[in-house]
């Protein structure tokens, strides 16, 4: 690995990519900041989906196209036999419809919802094809571009998950997303997300005493689902993270629900997990049932959210690679495990895939106080440029370190 790094820095051409990412630093957080400003909420991506496609396709990529889910995909293709990888950044924003995210500064940072995460991974995006492009450089192998759709919240990994389903020969996975230049996810932590309602007859307090309540039966399999103690090793975690229902405080409550959230790197804690509350969820209903002598309440158990777990090892060739390009940029690097990210569907799929940290400083991600600093914002770019190169190979100078 060593020696294909050292090949990759002596040679002209990749010394050129290098620097031309530096030079174009402005060039890069200008992009940031048009594409900040075009609002990108939840399942309605289009409009930055549209300037990102009119950019791959102006900086010289082939096969630009959007898939029927809204993904941008662009192909710097290489001359060889090499293997196929992706570069990843996603377009959408936890933001909903109507956020002012109009970019002001104060002092030295750039303030809107979104200008960090994951507009900046976008940015470093485009940067690296303009690189590409710049240099002519020579891949063995040929390296996607994806703008994904759906990567946050109820998003589910969607975009992500329709790439791979019509992807099958991809052969390796950088997502660029993550606050901090040297941090780099390795595993995916998964999660399934269940919207639980109950419902009953209802009634007045005083007058229908004695008939069940859809919140009671609620509040059962809350107390049930909290007593649980999961595994520490694996990390397994839950919460419930919202909840209502109920009509008036006089009222026995024809409906009530919650939303559950079950997460873990183990698919398998994370399947005896999801089992255990859901199995708790139904005899909560019972036992409000049985309880009164009735047979009124009733449970509807659904899943609004399902991203797969999946373990890698830290030393497996992809998170090395990555490692040691951030050393010859004098990037700490930082192996920060699991976290939910795109790359938890490849990594579930057997496919090697980190998620690398974007440059810069960045804060306050998911309010409306987000913001970001510039300050040597170019070195994660070039870090993501050479690691995809070590990873592909260049013709003439490098194998590719992936087989």
């Amino acid at each position: 690995m060593q020696q294909t790094y050292e090949a990759l820095k002596n040679d002209p051409a990749i010394q050129q990519g290098l620097a031309f990412i530096e030079e174009d630093d402005e060039q890069t957080l200008a992009e940031q900041v048009a594409m900040t400003e075009i609002p990108a909420p939840p399942f309605k991506e289009a409009e930055r989906a549209a300037y990102v496609q009119q950019k791959f396709s102006e900086y010289g990529l082939e096969a630009v196209r959007r898939d029927k889910e809204g993904n941008v995909i662009g192909a710097y293709k290489g001359v060889g036999d090499g293997p196929v990888i992706v570069l990843s950044a996603h377009l959408d924003t936890v933001f909903p419809e109507g956020t002012d995210t109009k970019v002001r500064r104060e002092r030295d940072r750039l303030c809107a919802p979104g200008i960090f995460d994951d507009t900046r991974g976008l940015a470093e995006m485009l940067s690296i094809i303009r690189a590409l492009h710049r240099t002519n450089v020579k891949t063995s192998g040929t390296i996607q571009f994806v703008a994904s759709v759906g990567e946050e919240g109820i998003g589910d990994l969607r975009g992500v998950k329709a790439f791979f389903a019509d992807s099958p020969n991809v052969d390796a996975f950088i997502s660029i997303d993550g606050t901090g230049v040297g941090h780099i996810v390795y595993e995916g932590t998964g999660s399934c997300r269940y919207k639980i309602t109950y419902s009953a007859t209802g009634g007045h307090s005083y007058g229908d005493f004695g008939l069940p309540s859809a919140i009671h039966a609620a509040g059962r399999a809350v107390a049930a689902i909290a007593d649980c103690r999961p595994p520490t090793e694996p990390k397994t975690t839950f919460t419930i993270g919202e909840i209502a229902g109920g009509t008036a405080v006089n009222a026995i409550a024809s409906s009530a629900s919650f939303h559950l959230d079950v997460r873990s790197t183990s698919p398998q804690a994370l399947e005896q997990l999801e089992s255990t509350f859901l199995k708790a969820c139904k005899q909560a209903a019972e036992q409000e049932n049985r309880h009164w002598q009735k047979h009124d309440v009733i449970v509807d158990i659904k899943r609004v959210g399902d991203r797969p777990a999946g373990r890698q090892d830290k030393e497996a060739t992809i998170v090395q690679a990555v490692v040691q390009a951030s050393k010859e940029l004098g990037i700490a690097p930082t192996l920060k495990g699991a976290a939910s990210t795109d790359s938890n569907i490849p990594i579930h799929l057997g496919i090697p895939a980190v998620t690398v940290g974007r440059g810069g400083n960045g804060g306050g991600t998911h309010t409306l106080g987000e913001w970001f600093e510039p300050v040597h914002a170019y070195l994660s770019p070039q870090r993501t440029f050479l690691a995809a190169l070590a990873l592909v190979g260049v013709d003439q100078v490098s194998r590719p370190l992936l087989a």
